[in-house]
């Protein structure tokens, strides 16, 4: 019987990619694509909005040359370079780019992960041989980013905390080998390599420890000698509560190591729903483009069952001859696959479509999806019923108008009526509130603007019996009430009054909910008022 040697997994080699300038290369793609080195020769800050003022988040070279740094005033900043220009920073749009570059990045390894605001790491365990071993690794990494106009910094360790430290304090292509001494590279490079919080830092170097080599001899990381054993436990005491690895630097020197394991959470593509024609003639006439739109919304509606979704926005392109590419996009009210509604939206986009020599290919895509699951529909009932639905309405609405000229109610987490709905497109996110309130019996009709009305005579309880309003007098023969609702004191003045509704019928049958501001002798104002604010059906 033959036997086989076990085969010995590859040791772990994370590789970490540093965009050293992120922001400011991205600015400078976007401001001289075709001269890169035109868009260095006017200093520029990239600025931020703070409370005090803009603050500088980055600069090109010609703004750090004049003395430009990240952190500083803008005010501050100008006072030493008085033509800096200030272009508005993108922190979203850096976010964007770095979850993009992740995902290329992953042609180096099987999966990587962000690491905001400027860093990428990515899996290479046995992938390093394809690229003709690590050092050809690196290399191929820096010429790649180069070429696109991206300036970083790579290196490869063991562990994503030792990557992490080489790629930013150590020599550009640092390379930590798996059996090597970690300390060899690592010890004199400084604290702040261990990925730490400002403050952190500070009482670090307030207790006299620097580097990564005296912080491991304190740690016990390395053989301690009997004198050190008190340093350490104190070190441990005063970070003892600390749970965030950033806020422990004894816990990120342990990752750092390979002593405690540091989860990674990778980015995965998610490919967005989309299908095309390329056309064997170019068109010309409306017609035959209604046809192809035709075609890809029956193909969409497929890919997206497959997917198990429905399409919120949708975006087709279309190709001229001439090399021009012409966009038309719409959102939907609620998720669709329904083939008939895509053309029916998109056939009043496309009265503006100027063919030129002729549309060679036309794609349609789903930039924005949701789950929706397969119901059974009910054919007598939809034979009986062939009305619209709101969605649908909402969304002929939105493009025959504007998306700004349709409104929808929202309701809001408050007890005061006003400010108990909102209104805002159809088409916009529901903003997050803490649960929907349980209201009582609300009127059909809630004024703009509560209206002053005249109680002419009241019972001893309070309840009114007779009262004016809009010249005309009206007597109270049923009542409903009081509902108390104090007012708001996280949002309103101490001096606001609280509120009691009633609900009342007059002898002719209408329906009011009035409300009185205030009780007798409350300390916040004169008299209680009386006011109307909704008609019942």
């Amino acid at each position: 019987m033959e036997h086989y040697a076990p085969i010995q997994p590859s040791p772990r080699r994370i590789l970490a990619i540093w965009f050293v300038r992120l922001s400011v290369d991205r600015w400078r793609l976007a401001h001289a694509p075709d001269n890169r080195a035109a868009a260095d020769t006017v200093p520029t800050a990239l600025i931020t909005e703070t409370a005090h003022g803009p603050r500088i988040s980055a600069a090109n070279d010609a703004g750090l040359a004049a003395g430009a740094q990240a952190g500083m005033l803008l005010a501050d900043a100008r006072a030493l370079c008085p033509q800096l220009a200030a272009v508005p920073a993108d922190p979203a749009g850096d976010l964007t780019a770095l979850e993009k570059l992740a995902l290329w990045a992953q042609r180096w390894g099987p999966w990587s992960a962000l690491d905001p605001p400027d860093g990428v790491l990515v899996d290479v365990t046995g992938a390093a041989h394809l690229f003709g071993g690590e050092a050809r690794l690196l290399a191929d990494v820096a010429a790649a980013f180069a070429q696109r106009g991206l300036t970083v910094r790579a290196a490869l360790g063991p562990t994503a905390g030792a990557a992490w430290a080489l790629a930013r304090f150590a020599p550009p292509g640092a390379i930590l080998l798996p059996g090597d001494d970690p300390m060899r590279l690592l010890g004199d490079l400084p604290v702040a390599a261990l990925r730490l919080d400002d403050d952190v830092l500070t009482v670090l170097r307030r207790l006299g420890i620097k580097r990564l080599g005296e912080l491991a001899g304190v740690s016990g990381a390395e053989d301690d000698p009997a004198g050190e054993a008190a340093a350490r436990d104190g070190l441990r005491r005063r970070f003892r509560n600390r749970r965030s690895p950033a806020a422990n630097p004894l816990l990120r020197l342990d990752q750092l190591l390979g002593k405690v394991p540091e989860p990674l959470l990778p980015v995965l593509a998610r490919p967005q729903p989309m299908v095309q024609r390329r056309l064997m003639e170019p068109l010309r006439h409306r017609t035959l483009l209604d046809k192809v739109v035709g075609d890809l919304a029956a193909d969409m509606v497929r890919a997206l069952e497959a997917r198990g979704e429905g399409a919120r926005r949708l975006e087709l392109a279309l190709w001229r001859v001439d090399g021009e590419v012409l966009w038309r996009r719409i959102e939907l009210a609620a998720a669709t696959r329904e083939a008939s509604h895509m053309i029916r939206l998109f056939a009043a986009r496309l009265d503006d479509i100027e063919a030129g020599f002729g549309i060679e290919t036309v794609q349609l895509r789903a930039s924005w999806s949701e789950p929706l699951a397969l119901s059974q529909a009910d054919l007598d009932a939809a034979a009986e019923q062939h009305g619209t639905s709101i969605a649908a309405c909402i969304d002929r609405l939105s493009v025959r108008l504007g998306p700004k000229a349709v409104s929808r109610p929202v309701p809001r987490a408050s007890h005061i009526p006003e400010r108990a709905q909102g209104w805002q497109a159809p088409l916009d996110q529901l903003v997050p509130t803490q649960g929907l309130l349980a209201f009582h019996a609300r009127p059909l009709k809630l004024l703009d603007r509560a209206e002053p009305i005249a109680v002419l005579y009241a019972s001893p309880d309070g309840f009114p019996q007779r009262f004016r309003w809009r010249g005309g007098v009206r007597e109270v023969v049923r009542v409903e009430g009081p509902e108390r609702i104090a007012p708001e004191w996280w949002r309103e003045r101490s001096t606001t009054r609280l509120r009691d509704y009633y609900r009342i019928e007059d002898e002719a049958g209408r329906r009011y909910w009035i409300y009185r501001s205030g009780l007798a002798g409350d300390g916040r104002g004169g008299v209680p008022e009386w006011f109307l604010q909704g008609l019942f059906a």
